[in-house]
Parts: C-alpha cells; sequence; structure tokens
C-alpha cells in the first residue's frame, strides 16, 4: 500500500511539471492531425510509417529552442521580430501565422462538427457555431491558470489510438521495418501528403504558441525581473526541456500510432482514401469490435477524441495568432488577462476564430480541408524555421543560454528538409 502510494505521490508530481511541452506536443495531434494521419496510413499504408520515428529529433529540437526563447528572453518570438528585424519581415511572419492558424481554425471546426454528426443528429452548421461559442467563451473568460489545467487533461484523449495499435494484430515485423527504413516515391500524390505530415507536425502555430506560454509560465512563477528580463536557471531551462521532450515522444507516439492503426484497419482492407468521418472512425473499430453496436462505439471514441482535441488544438491556433499580432504592435496580450485589459489581444482570438468558422460555409470537404490545411502549414514553416534558427542561437538575445552545435545542426537538417520537400511537391505540380 505504501509502495502504490509512492508511485502515485511520483507519477502526480511528474504530472506537475508537465505544461507547455504536453499541450504543445498534444496541440499538434489535432483533427488536421489526426486526418492528415489517418489518410498517410490509408493511401500508402505503412509507406510513410517512418517519418514518425525521423520526425521526432527535429520536432523536439524545433520546439526546444522556441520554448528556450520565450522562456530566456520573456518575450514572445514576434516581440524579437520586431526589435530585431525590419517591418517588412514582420509583417511576414505575422501574415503567415494569422492566414495559416484561421484557415486551420477553419478545418478543425469542420471537423469536430463532422465529428459530432456521426453522433447527434444536428445540421452542419448548428454545431459549428455550438462549439465555436464554447471554444471562445473558455478562452477569453477562464483564467490562465485554470485553462492551462483543462487544455492538460484534454491531451489525454489522444490515447484511443496507442490503445488500438495494441488491441489488433500487427504485422510486426513489417512495421518495425516500416518504421526505421524510410521508403519514398517521388510521385505528387507522395510528396504532397508527406508536406502535410511534416506540416501538421512541426507547425507554425506550435513555434509561437510555446514561445508565448513559456512568457506566462514566467509571469505565473514571478521570474520576471524589473527589467523586463527573467532570472532563469540552468535548473529551470533542463525542466523546460523534460516538459517539451516528453510532449514531443507523447505526440509522435500518436502520431505513429494513428499511422499504424489506418494502415493496418483501413489500408489492408482496401479503404485508399479517407472522404468523412465516418470512414476515418472505421480505423479505430477494432478497439470495440467485441462489443455490441461496435460501429457506433467506434463512432463514438473517434468523435470524442476529434471533439476533444478541437477544443484543445483552436484556442491554441487562435491564441498563438492573437500573440502574434499583439506582440507585433506592443499590445498586451496574456491569457492571465481580463477582456478590458487586453482588449486587442482577444479581439484577435476571437476574429480568428469567427474567420476560420465562416471558411465552413464556402462548400469545402470538412476531411480534406484538414489535409491542405497541414500543407499550408508545412509550406509556411520553413521561412519561420529560418528565423527562430537565428534567434535561438544569437548571443546577444539568448545570452548563455544560446543555441549550441547539436541544437543548430538538428534546426537546419528541418529546415532544409521541410524545404525541400515543399520544393519537390511544387516541381510536381508543375512538371
Amino acid at each position: 500500500m505504501k509502495q502504490e502510494t509512492e508511485i502515485a505521490a511520483k507519477v502526480k508530481g511528474f504530472w506537475r511539471k508537465l505544461g507547455p511541452g504536453l499541450v504543445t506536443g498534444a496541440a499538434d495531434d489535432d483533427p488536421s492531425g489526426i486526418a492528415t494521419y489517418s489518410q498517410t496510413g490509408a493511401q500508402f499504408g505503412y509507406g510513410q510509417l517512418w517519418t514518425a520515428l525521423y520526425m521526432l529529433p527535429l520536432m523536439i529540437a524545433v520546439q526546444e529552442a522556441c520554448a528556450r526563447i520565450g522562456l530566456v528572453t520573456g518575450k514572445g518570438i514576434t516581440t524579437i521580430v520586431r526589435e530585431q528585424y525590419s517591418k517588412g519581415v514582420l509583417y511576414a511572419v505575422v501574415g503567415l501565422v494569422v492566414v495559416a492558424n484561421t484557415i486551420n481554425i477553419g478545418a478543425d471546426l469542420g471537423a469536430m462538427a463532422a465529428a459530432a454528426q456521426l453522433l447527434v443528429p444536428a445540421p452542419f452548421i448548428l454545431l459549428t457555431l455550438f462549439f465555436t461559442t464554447v471554444i471562445l467563451l473558455l478562452e477569453v473568460f477562464t483564467n490562465y491558470r485554470v485553462y492551462a489545467k483543462i487544455l492538460k487533461w484534454l491531451a489525454l484523449t489522444l490515447l484511443a489510438y496507442p490503445i488500438t495499435v495494441f488491441i489488433v494484430n500487427q504485422p510486426w515485423a513489417t512495421i518495425l521495418k516500416a518504421t526505421v527504413i524510410p521508403h519514398f516515391e517521388f510521385s505528387f500524390a507522395f510528396l504532397f501528403i508527406i508536406t502535410g505530415v511534416l506540416g501538421t507536425t512541426i507547425s507554425p502555430y506550435m513555434f509561437f504558441w510555446e514561445s508565448s506560454q513559456e512568457v506566462e509560465e514566467d509571469k505565473e512563477k514571478k521570474l520576471i525581473k524589473k527589467k523586463g528580463k527573467p532570472s532563469i536557471s540552468t535548473f529551470i531551462v533542463n525542466k523546460m526541456r523534460l516538459d517539451n521532450s516528453f510532449g514531443m515522444i507523447f505526440s509522435e507516439f500518436a502520431t505513429w500510432s494513428i499511422i499504424v492503426v489506418a494502415a493496418t484497419v483501413l489500408h489492408n482492407s482496401g479503404v485508399k482514401n479517407i472522404n468523412t468521418a465516418a470512414d476515418a472512425a472505421k480505423a479505430i473499430e477494432p478497439l470495440v469490435h467485441s462489443f455490441p453496436h461496435a460501429g457506433f462505439l467506434s463512432k463514438l471514441i473517434f468523435s470524442i477524441g476529434i471533439i476533444g482535441l478541437g477544443m484543445l488544438a483552436i484556442p491554441v491556433l487562435s491564441g498563438s495568432a492573437a500573440y502574434s499580432v499583439a506582440n507585433a504592435f506592443n499590445w498586451k496580450a496574456s491569457l492571465n488577462l481580463k477582456f478590458n485589459k487586453a482588449k486587442g489581444f482577444y479581439i484577435i482570438i476571437i476574429a480568428a476564430t469567427l474567420v476560420g468558422l465562416l471558411l465552413n460555409f464556402i462548400g469545402v470537404n470538412p476531411v480534406k480541408a484538414l489535409v491542405y490545411a497541414a500543407v499550408l502549414n508545412g509550406v509556411a514553416a520553413v521561412p519561420l524555421l529560418y528565423l527562430i534558427l537565428k534567434i535561438s542561437s544569437d548571443e546577444n538575445i539568448m545570452g548563455e543560454f544560446k543555441s549550441k552545435t547539436i541544437s543548430k545542426t538538428i534546426l537546419w537538417i528541418t529546415f532544409i528538409a521541410m524545404g525541400a520537400a515543399a520544393v519537390a511537391m511544387f516541381y510536381t505540380i508543375f512538371n
């Protein structure tokens, strides 16, 4: 009994240490991510499974650099761009983030409504309006401490896919080989999806959200000195790295699981394209195949996952857009502040969410929109990665916590890999 109590205390203590890294990692597997990874598995089987393994160190390095920028400087990325670069660069950065995030918000809201329709015979428009209202009320009127706890618990909705992986009878030798040995095809379809996989994994909104949340953590823990710069120790940075690494590992394990489940259940059954939420829900039907009404239960689990992760991701998307705009114009920006203390910040959150909502009324298939949003993120991330590399490596900005050789090397590899995928995709379009 005593041993069980000690273990429970350790688990609880570890959970408390997790924060922006876990939330960012879970938000990475948003409805757009689930749709893209599911489409990858359905279309190419285990052919792109290796991406989950090889993206992990890239993802950890990128998000660690972003988190370290916010933690060490006490400023969001856009604030540093405003202080160090020209207005042209600043507006380009803000524009990329706002446009990509708004489109992603729209795709995620549509996916949540489509998933809810599997359970509730309500009009699509009514459901999108409902989810938009709930998310905005939580984001605008809930304080940061409470909201951060809500986001952490929503992260657990990702577990449906890893559980399914180990319930289904898997060809483990084939899966292990596909996980370790890269497979590549020089075709538009393959490059389009792999750009989407990269884009939904290493996404612009994650860069700005995690750096801004580390600033929020600084303020929450009263680390900010009078001169505006946090009092940071190596211990605090290492704690951030633990949180970040765990969040990214959790995220990529979920990514790997989604691809495996979609490949085994859908691709191997002849389902090569996912056109509706119901198609995607079939991927986790084996989780409940022995229960009565297995089809309904799989839809229920899928819908809860999509809605839960949408509730997690959309505030991250709108919040990172708002931090970006507010920092660009030196407005007050914090989820800790009431609406009347940071009106500009909250107006951007509301505007981005409402514009995203309106995108659902132009007739685009909600599931296809998710994949397109992921591809857009893959293209938009490339120039932003270069900026993050420059900022995190600048001793004048980062001091003793500037990026060292390993960090810089992995960031360069990430920049080149994502740039090459985007260029190759466009090359196949015009040739």
